[in-house]
């Protein structure tokens, strides 16, 4: 397993103020750093990628749909133009040197039907992801399907859903995201979540069920390291939590995290603290 951190932990969104954060991460030990993709053209992609190459550092994508994105919209025109934004993060994943691009993408953060996912609504996910396959294959990128809690959407909540998408789109680059976070509020298990994901578990977040420091929440992290190595994940887990930055206005800590908890101490202690769990040194 390899060690990384989301940009959560200080922003928002990227910009071209943040490179400084790279070569700050990887002096703390990490090996890998997510990027959160809204549109991927207000990403500074190049110098962005001689950040990466300069610090070594392993570059992951958390992609979120801005608005306007809806592969399961009722919208025939809507799902077209989702397609093509999909597809266009993973051009812009691959032009920034990933080769994993994940996140909630079958379904906007905040959309609500007031209804069960529908027949139709299953169809056009597969559809979406099926549309990309080939553009996986062009850039070597593979998508990992993230669930969310039920407070956040009423599509693909759980583990057993996104695995059943990946079985039925059928492609080795089509896997699935385990955000601790969510999985805590709709798995009865997060050990047996690892367990039926098996070969499909393409990424992984730790996440405290606060959002906070890890390792001060109920989540036992240990059992889910342990199921992990069961299971021989060996790709990235990314700490993902929320620091408070007086600055950073649009990050998610600054409205969620303890104020006390800046984000170069969550990202510290989380590395001590998953280094211990893990055990190997990320350096």
């Amino acid at each position: 397993m390899k060690l990384g951190i989301s940009a959560f932990a200080w922003i928002g969104s990227f910009e071209q103020r943040h490179l400084e954060l790279l070569p700050r991460v990887r002096e703390m030990g990490y090996a890998a750093f997510e990027i959160p993709m809204f549109d991927p053209a207000d990403l500074p992609v190049r110098s962005l990628r001689k950040a990466f190459v300069e610090s070594g550092l392993e570059c992951t994508i958390c992609s979120i749909l801005p608005s306007g994105v809806n592969p399961i919209s009722p919208e025939p025109a809507v799902r077209k133009h989702s397609q093509a934004h999909l597809a266009k993060c993973i051009e812009t994943a691959a032009e920034l040197g990933a080769s994993l691009i994940g996140g909630p993408i079958l379904a906007p953060i905040g959309y609500f039907t007031n209804n069960r996912p529908s027949a139709d609504e299953w169809a056009w996910a597969v559809e979406a992801c099926q549309s990309i396959v080939g553009h996986l294959d062009a850039h070597s990128v593979s998508l990992s399907l993230e669930p969310v809690n039920r407070a956040e959407t009423f599509f693909l909540r759980t583990i057993q859903e996104a695995v059943a998408v990946c079985s039925a789109v059928a492609h080795p680059r089509i896997g699935v995201t385990i955000d601790t976070f969510h999985a805590n509020i709709e798995e009865g298990s997060l050990e047996k979540a690892i367990e039926i994901t098996g070969p499909k578990l393409l990424h992984v977040h730790l996440s405290e069920n606060t959002r906070g420091l890890l390792g001060t929440g109920h989540i036992d992290f240990g059992r889910i390291v342990a199921a992990l190595k069961r299971a021989q994940y060996k790709a990235n887990v990314i700490v993902e939590g929320f620091g408070f930055d007086e600055r950073e206005r649009n990050a998610p800590g600054y409205l969620w995290a303890d104020q006390d908890v800046s984000p170069e101490f969550l990202a510290q202690s989380g590395y001590a603290f998953c280094q211990n769990l893990i055990g190997q040194d990320q350096k």
